[in-house]
């Protein structure tokens, strides 16, 4: 009997000079998407492909987002932020700033010390921290600012071939919109791509993302490609959103919390097959203790290891019957041995849950007045005042 490959969904995506097999985009998490997470995702998609031979392997894992004046300055932090496994290819790195000559500056050391590949530009944050220095969602609003920080670090980057993304939000609230905008500049300056979360930095993760303006910011930016960001729970979503939008590649952020196969869901549904991951809780167990192994590999440190995982535990058995108590002893546990003597105690004979164990994960929080330097919004240029603020804005922290 003849058999047929399914037609693939979307063509690889393209950026710069990477292929990415799977269109797919892990997006920067704070205290998530370090190295060990994303190896545990290339990992899984690694081991399980596809009938197609589509693998969540050749997704984009971006790192977390590292601050610009902390990477300058070189922070311990920053310096392990930034670290890639040997196979880890592109090695993807997002970084946070507010100065152009700061940004060019943690640009150039990354290029012309071949510690990246890639290098996205975070626009999209919504963090108070962040945004009340005039960074993250809130800096598109200053149209010359926010176009100085992105040819900066093209023109630092260009030279090496690394290509330079941005990953914005739709603005800062439904009066200051500023997507559209900050796409065309971003295109026009030599980014590589966009992206956009299809939310404003007032709803922060809060009700529905509004696909619709992905779809309009494809009908905006022509000549590079538009990946689309928010409400994305499975490979279903996934494939509606680029039916809706045509988009041409998705970002997923908290819908792989627990949940690293779903980079493997991806690359089957772009690839034109239903096949998806169902694993047991047996399977799920065995997932998460290899994510604490190399979260104590990360961290360097047994505790700070399974501290670490402790927040990632509720997500990974979502819709199982794992019960209160254990689930509260889980949350508290200081090393492998206690992981493996909990996990001992489970039923993992239990197959997947189904619907129970869909959807959302993560705090959705709700709407917000967003922190903003002072007399942010009086216009879309700086002011002397707001120059000097924002020359001095960055601190050396990484994350938010």
């Amino acid at each position: 009997m003849l058999t047929t490959t399914p037609a693939p969904v979307l063509p690889p995506l393209r950026i710069g000079r990477h292929v990415i097999d799977s269109p797919v985009v892990l997006a920067p998490m704070a205290g998530i998407t370090n190295r060990a997470f994303r190896r545990l995702c290339r990992q899984y998609g690694a081991e399980r492909p596809g009938t197609d031979g589509a693998s969540g392997a050749t997704s984009l894992y971006v790192s977390e987002m590292i601050t610009s004046r902390a990477l300058v300055e070189r922070t311990p932090v920053s310096m392990r932020l930034i670290e890639h496994d040997a196979d880890e290819q592109p090695r993807s790195i997002q970084l946070y700033g507010v100065d152009p000559v700061t940004v060019a500056a943690a640009v150039r050391m990354l290029v012309t010390e071949d510690r990246a590949d890639h290098i996205d530009l975070n626009f999209g944050c919504p963090v108070p921290k962040v945004t009340r220095k005039g960074g993250g969602a809130a800096l598109p609003w200053k149209t010359e600012l926010f176009r100085g920080i992105v040819s900066a670090a093209v023109r630092e980057a260009t030279p090496y071939d690394v290509p330079v993304t941005v990953k914005m939000r739709v603005g800062i609230d439904s009066d200051h919109v500023t997507y559209l905008e900050a796409g065309r500049i971003a295109e026009g300056e030599g980014a590589a791509a966009v992206a956009l979360h299809a939310r404003t930095a007032a709803q922060a993760y809060s009700g529905q993302a509004d696909w619709s303006r992905i779809a309009e910011l494809k009908r905006a930016v022509t000549t590079v490609p538009v990946l689309g960001n928010g409400d994305i729970w499975s490979a279903e979503d996934a494939l509606r959103m680029v039916y809706e939008t045509g988009c041409d590649g998705v970002v997923v952020g908290r819908g792989c919390l627990g949940r690293p196969w779903l980079f493997t869901d991806l690359a089957a549904a772009f690839g034109g097959s239903d096949t998806r991951v169902e694993p047991s809780l047996g399977e799920v167990a065995a997932t998460l203790r290899r994510h604490a192994e190399y979260l104590v590999e990360f961290h360097g440190d047994e505790g700070r290891g399974c501290r670490d995982i402790r927040k990632h535990i509720a997500w990974y058995f979502k819709g199982f019957a794992v019960g209160g108590e254990l689930r509260h002893r889980l949350a508290l546990v200081d090393s492998l041995a206690a992981l493996d003597d909990l996990v001992a105690d489970l039923d993992l004979d239990q197959p997947w849950p189904g619907a129970a164990a869909e959807g959302q994960r993560g705090r959705a929080g709700s709407s917000r007045m967003v922190a903003l330097p002072d007399r942010w919004l009086a216009s879309r240029g700086l002011d002397e005042a707001q120059q000097a603020r924002v020359a001095l804005a960055e601190e050396s922290v990484s994350g938010g």
